[in-house]
Parts: C-alpha cells; structure tokens; sequence
C-alpha cells in the first residue's frame, strides 16, 4: 500500500502553517540560530492533528472508565476460572461485548498517529540539498531549499544523531552542535513520553486484566526505553513533533480526566468507593455533634428523649454555708 497521500497530506499541512507565519512576519531567517517560521509549522502541526483526532482522544477516555467500572467483575472471572486461561478469556471477550467495551480503544489516538509521524520523517529525511526532485508532494524548490536550511540554534531540522559525516556536510552543519541539540531532544522525549503514560495510569490505575497491565507497562517503561536507541535515526524536527506532542498529550490529558473524572465502583464488601485516582474533597466538614446516650431521634424527629435540665443556681451553695465535699460522705446508720 502506497503512503505517498500521507506524505502530500502532511506537507500540504505543513507549508500551509509556514506560509501563514512567513505572512504574519515571523522571519524566515535565523534568529539565535533557528529558523522559526519551519519549528512553529512543525508544532502546528501537532496542533492540528491534535484537535483532529480530539474526539477519538475523548472515546479513548471513555472506553477507560468503562474498563475501570468493569474491574470487579474481571476481578472475579479471574477468581472463578482460575487455572483456566482458555475460558477466562472467552468469558471476558463475552463481558467486554455485552457492557460495549473495547480493551483496545485505549492505545487507537497512539496508532492513529503512528502515519503523521512516519509521514513526517519520510519528508524531513528528503530533506537534503542533494536532491534533484524538490518539488514532490506539491513543495516547490524554493520551500525545499528554505526547509533544508532550517536550523534549530544552528542544528539542522533534518540533522539526526547519528547523521554521518557525508550527511552533516550537505547539510552543511557542525556534528558537535547536532549530537548536542539531539541528544537533549531525545531525553526530553523519553522523559515526556515516561510522563503521559503516568500521568493516565495514576488516574485510572492499574488494570486487573493481565493483558492490559502488560500493555500499560509496555506504555510505561518499553516505549520511553526503546527511544533511547530509536531516537538516534529521527531528524530533529520529527523529535520536535514528538516532543510537542507529548506536552499536548499531558495538557489534554488533565483537561479531559477532570472533565471525566474515575467512576464509583463497588468494593469487596459491596460499599461504593471513587475510583483510583479520583480527587479528594478540598472542602472542610464541619464535624458533627455526637448523639448523646440520654438522647434519641427519629427521622422525622418527632420523638425526642433528652435528659432533664437540671437548674445550676438550685445546686449552688448558700451564702455563708460550709462547702461540702461530695467524695467524703458520713457513713449510713446502722439499723438497732
């Protein structure tokens, strides 16, 4: 199957926001070694394909809380076919399909980037001097020229890593300052890419399902790992997507789980409890009186027992009268 739609579509996309800051007078020329009006297309990129795929992100939410409500049924199909995996599974395909579950639909927004992102790196790797075709994908040969001189503080946007020496020539960058600029891109990308994955997991919590806490593992620790060594055949603007991504994920991800907070499910005793991750109350309680023993209260509080009110002037002392101590009592008169 042939990719070339994705390529025209994200460097339709991506002249398009170019044109727009070249026209609002962002230069195009470098300030403090970067080349602005190309990293802010870049970032608008993510933008838009962020509020694109906004509303599959929303079912994403969803389809979470519906797994997180469902946890205490799994957690006893997983008591009850113990040792029996086969029908475990079967057992749970059935319950998934009955309350309209899908375990999937969490990782659909990461697959459905997965072309912007291959679409990206095959047009940033086309960017290099060398090439004789520069109009591919509706660019024409002064934008190919303008991209390709791209820097981000004097590191070229399609520099990588591990460029080699013939490549860092045409691109007419120093390798130093590239391994540099990458280098830092790649940690923040690991780093931001470790974070998004936490930030959902402590909200929705650890799935019961084997299968899903393996996959919110893989999320958690596989993927941010495998950037370490991925991360050196990506060009620096392709990191500069990611990155920018990852920093939209965080901020859409706080907006949308207050807006969908975790449900109330039931515990072990049957008692509803919040969900994990579910904020506290900031609110102060004022603490309730206890009921006193001599008291009792229905409902309606039609009845009410309370203890008679003794008058304290009655117990007092008269003035002039010898104090009596009440712990020292005479002893009663024997009866004759």
């Amino acid at each position: 199957m042939s990719l070339d739609w994705i390529y025209w579509a994200i460097s339709w996309i991506l002249l398009r926001w170019h044109s727009l800051w070249e026209m609002i007078g962002v230069p195009d020329g470098t300030v403090l070694g970067t080349n602005w009006a190309w990293i802010l297309a870049i970032i608008f990129l993510v933008v838009t394909v962020r509020v694109i795929l906004f509303p599959v992100f929303v079912k994403q939410i969803k389809s979470q809380r519906a797994m997180q409500a469902l946890q205490p049924q799994v957690k006893a199909l997983q008591e009850k076919h113990k040792g029996d995996r086969e029908t475990l599974q079967k057992e749970m395909m059935e319950l998934y399909r009955k309350e309209k579950a899908n375990p999937l639909m969490g990782c659909l927004p990461m697959f459905l980037q997965i072309p912007v992102f291959l679409g990206l790196f095959h047009v940033l790797r086309r960017l290099d001097p060398s090439k004789l075709n520069k109009t591919l994908y509706g660019w024409t040969a002064e934008q190919f020229d303008s991209a390709a001189s791209a820097k981000l503080f004097t590191a070229p946007i399609a520099g990588q890593f591990g460029s080699s020496a013939a490549e860092l020539e045409r691109l007419g960058a120093n390798g130093t300052t590239v391994k540099i600029i990458a280098g830092v891109l790649v940690l923040i990308m690991m780093g931001t890419t470790y974070l998004t994955s936490r930030q959902m997991i402590l909200k929705t919590g650890w799935a019961e399902d084997p299968q899903q806490r393996m996959i919110q593992r893989l999320m958690l620790y596989g993927i941010p790992a495998s950037l370490l060594v991925s991360g050196a055949i990506f060009p620096i603007g392709v990191i500069i997507y990611w990155v920018t991504n990852n920093l939209f994920t965080l901020g859409q991800q706080q907006w949308v789980l207050r807006k969908y907070p975790p449900p109330v499910i039931n515990n072990k005793d049957g008692k509803a409890v919040p969900g994990p991750g579910a904020r506290k109350s900031t609110g102060t309680q004022q603490p309730q009186d206890k009921p006193s023993r001599f008291s009792r209260s229905k409902a309606n509080g039609a009845v009410q027992d309370t203890k008679p009110a003794v008058d304290g002037k009655a117990l007092a002392p008269k003035p002039g009268a010898k104090p009596v101590n009440p712990k020292k009592r005479k002893p009663a008169k024997r009866q004759g």
